[in-house]
């Protein structure tokens, strides 16, 4: 049986890039709210972090999802 593992790396960042992620723990608020949202929908987030204007996420999906989905 074949086997794929697709990556991606995916980076958010604020309009005009405002930095609203200021503090560590609003970072972390953030993170926490992603991941909590991406167990629910069955997306596997490998890893998260980032700093006060963008966030990145490094993710696999499975075969039966799109990126659309997963974005």
């Amino acid at each position: 049986m074949p086997i794929a593992k697709v990556y991606i790396h995916v980076v958010w960042s604020p309009k005009n890039r405002i930095p609203y992620l200021h503090s560590p723990e609003k970072r972390l608020q953030v993170w926490k709210h992603i991941k909590e949202n991406s167990i629910k929908k069955g997306i596997c987030i490998d890893c998260i972090n980032g700093y006060s204007d963008h966030c990145h996420r490094l993710i696999s999906y499975s075969t039966d999802q799109t990126i659309q989905q997963v974005m």
